[in-house]
């Protein structure tokens, strides 16, 4: 069983070997977690502005590209503000959804912020696993402790964080 199946739409994702990059996040994230990556799979999409467009206008209502979006395949917010979300259960849970990164955005950002693409595709990757998995950045609480575990994840790659700030 492939724990991450990855379709990529553009093929200038091709240039940063994108299939490895996500793959390597997912392990890594879930291993941070303390989930064995083989309970776990993850379908990822390396599309261009223009899906991206459409998918987040479609989902989001919001006329514009994004960098990365996620869609979990059910609800697993955590039930304190700040706090972790409930663990997964490897039963239910074992498909954890969905990710789409949209590489124009992907490439301007990175060029924005100074940063490698392909550690900066892996960032994004990391941070919409999270998603996957029920954590949020909609409070200052939560938002901490999600860039936190992302340092970390990221940290254990070899990888510098990438802010806006």
């Amino acid at each position: 069983m492939t724990h991450v199946e990855v379709l990529v739409e553009d093929d200038r994702w091709k240039s940063i070997n994108f299939e490895d990059l996500v793959t390597k996040a997912f392990y890594e994230t879930l291993k941070k977690l303390g989930y064995s990556k083989t309970d776990y799979f993850i379908s990822v999409l390396g599309c261009n502005d223009k899906k991206m467009r459409k998918l987040n206008l479609m989902f989001r209502s919001k006329d514009t590209s994004t960098n990365v979006l996620s869609w979990p395949s059910r609800e697993r917010l955590r039930v304190v503000e700040g706090d972790h979300p409930k663990p997964l259960d490897r039963t239910l849970d074992a498909e954890l959804g969905d990710i789409a990164l949209a590489y124009e955005t992907c490439l301007q950002e990175a060029t924005q912020y100074n940063t490698n693409f392909a550690s900066y595709v892996q960032h994004l990757t990391i941070h919409g696993i999270l998603h996957l998995v029920g954590y949020d950045h909609s409070s200052d609480p939560d938002a901490t402790l999600m860039e936190d575990l992302e340092s970390q994840i990221l940290g254990n790659l070899s990888l510098k964080a990438h802010t806006k700030r």
